[in-house]
């Protein structure tokens, strides 16, 4: 039985963070992440391939979500891939990526649930530090969550 919580309706949040699911593509997970990036659909065959390639990568690549049960829709997502290092003593370091709360959802801190689960999960698999990329508007949000700036991002796109 879930615990449910009496702020957001939503079960607490160590039993409605979950990994993906094939299934979560019916569930509107494609649209969520079209409210983070402007992205093309995705045929439900190209969604297998990429979901099983994804899962083939075991511990190194986590996409988790929460489904708002009472709808049947994934209402916030977030992506941790471990990067395995020379550096550190043949550390790790966690990579966190395509955060994002539906614009239905949001200022109920699924964010920072999110964000917590992902940095713990890191913390967990051996990872000596979390690091993640963020929009300058964004910077507030990830320092709630206990990150500090750290360097300059840089970028390069291959249209």
């Amino acid at each position: 039985m879930k615990n449910e919580n009496a702020q957001t309706g939503l079960a607490t949040e160590e039993s409605c963070i979950r990994r993906l699911q094939l299934s979560d593509k019916s569930k509107g997970f494609v649209e969520l992440l079209n409210q983070l990036t402007l992205s093309d659909s995705i045929s439900d065959m190209d969604f297998a391939v990429r979901f099983q390639e994804l899962n083939s990568c075991g511990d190194d690549h986590f996409i988790y979500v929460i489904e708002d049960d009472r709808v049947g829709k994934i209402i916030a997502t977030g992506t941790l891939f471990i990067e395995k290092k020379f550096i550190r003593n043949c550390g790790k370091v966690g990579h966190i990526e395509d955060v994002v709360v539906d614009s239905s959802a949001r200022g109920k801190r699924l964010g920072q649930k999110i964000i917590h689960f992902l940095s713990e999960r890191a913390k967990s698999v051996g990872c000596y530090k979390v690091i993640l990329d963020c929009d300058d508007k964004n910077r507030g949000f990830y320092q709630k969550c206990g990150f500090k700036e750290k360097g300059v991002q840089m970028a390069k796109y291959f249209d």
